[in-house]
């Protein structure tokens, strides 16, 4: 076998191999006797039909298995003679191989960059300083009081107001013409709630039961539906009820049908520990997301090309499920991702700078995650969930699964070593409130 090694750029390589013809000759013998001791010819018995037969009926599908069969063993061959370790799948580029000639292919792939580290002591990182406003609580509660609300007829001679539910036939019209799928009878709508394009609940406020009207409107741009995107759209709306909204009082009775807290303080005291809980834990995931970010910045690494190409697909398609279940539509999708593709290609570049500085200060350290770190983190979840361990473990047995969760705890201990000489940069409540991690 020959092989060689072409450096394309800086992280990726091109390695041509030549395997003899002696060699590819015993590749094609190997899966011709094996197709031979299997089949079963007219004529011969299973086993005995003879190779030239085989090869007549046969040569042109074992190709493939013969490919396989070269690549797989000189593949591995070659990158241990030139001491190369990959990071990304290769992309094999080779002619249909011929029994009595020299067979050639190469392979390209990124490998891993050297990293150096400059600094990972002493970063200086900006963290916000908890504040809790008591306003919040009280939101909460009156979002719980919404959550059990009644809708009572409204009898009084009196204009609709924003809060009300409205209950009303529409009709749509474009260019005179009624609108396909937009019309509707008794339906109730909720104003305030922005169900249905700007200005319709807006034009209904101070409509009284019995009216009709019709509102010059126009379709935002960019809609879900394309084709009506920015056109104008006439609705003739008719009132025909108003119902109330009626909030439950806050007392003993009401406190006690929610399953929880007895009493009004102890209830106050479970949200205020939930809120503070989760606004402790944004500053501290933010803290340790600017930490790595600081890290990379600090000490930047050269990026695979593949690996770049895969997280930001990662990224976006996990940005495009997230989305797709808050209703956006496709044309909205794609213009978001043209108008945003260099975010997420930044945010995959330093997501994987990060791994790879992760990686060597563990190497440094000592920190990779360990047996009992593992059994530790099974534990804790058991108790989190409520779910035995042992399905646990067997979930996190599975190859995917396992390499996250191991990382995910190499991360942790890495970041703890970074926390311990870190210069925190205390910023005001809410500094990165709308931060994207």
């Amino acid at each position: 076998m020959k092989s060689n090694v072409e450096k394309v750029s800086n992280l990726s390589r091109k390695l041509k191999v030549e395997v003899p013809a002696a060699a590819v000759q015993t590749a094609f013998q190997k899966v011709f006797n094996g197709i031979q001791k299997e089949v079963t010819i007219k004529g011969f018995r299973k086993g005995k039909a003879p190779l030239n037969t085989i090869k007549s009926m046969y040569g042109d599908r074992v190709k493939q298995d013969v490919v396989q069969d070269l690549i797989q063993k000189h593949y591995a061959l070659a990158l241990d003679e030139h001491k190369l370790e990959p990071i990304s799948y290769p992309e094999f580029e080779f002619v249909d191989p011929t029994e009595d000639k020299d067979f050639s292919f190469s392979a390209n792939f990124d490998v891993r960059p050297e990293i150096a580290l400059k600094k990972y002591e002493g970063l200086e990182v900006e963290k916000e300083k908890f504040e809790f406003d008591e306003k919040k609580v009280e939101q909460v509660l009156e979002n719980i009081r919404a959550s059990r609300a009644t809708f009572e007829t409204v009898t009084e001679d009196r204009a609709i107001k924003m809060g009300d539910t409205a209950v009303v036939d529409f009709e749509g019209f474009m260019g005179g013409a009624p609108l396909e799928n937009g019309s509707g009878k008794n339906h109730h709508l909720e104003l305030g709630a922005k169900q249905f394009i700007e200005g319709f609940e807006d034009g209904i406020v101070g409509m009284k039961k019995g009216e009709t009207k019709t509102l010059s409107l126009k379709f935002p741009d960019p809609y879900h539906a394309a084709e009506l995107a920015g056109k104008p759209v006439e609705f003739k709306v008719t009132l025909n009820e108003i119902k109330a909204k009626v909030l439950p009082e806050m007392n003993e009775e009401f406190i006690k049908s929610l399953g929880g807290p007895a009493d009004l303080e102890a209830l106050k005291k479970s949200i205020r520990e939930d809120l503070e809980g989760t606004e402790k834990k944004r500053i501290e995931d933010g803290f340790k997301n600017r930490i790595l970010k600081t890290l990379v910045k600090e000490n930047p690494v050269e990026v695979p090309p593949s690996l770049l190409k895969e997280q930001k697909a990662s990224l976006v398609e996990d940005f495009k499920k997230r989305m797709s279940e808050q209703g956006m539509g496709e044309a909205d999708f794609a213009s978001y991702v043209d108008k945003w593709d260099s975010d997420f290609e930044k945010t995959a570049s330093e997501m994987i700078q990060s791994s790879f500085l992760v990686d060597a200060i563990a190497k440094k350290h000592d920190l990779f995650a360990k047996k009992e770190d593992l059994d530790a983190k099974f534990k804790e979840y058991a108790q989190q969930t409520g779910i035995e361990e042992s399905r646990i473990k067997e979930f996190y047995g599975r190859p995917e699964q396992a390499s996250r969760l191991t990382y995910m705890i190499t991360e942790e201990k890495v970041l703890a070593l970074l926390n311990k000489s870190v210069k925190v940069k205390e910023v005001p409540a809410g500094t990165f409130k709308d931060e994207q991690n």
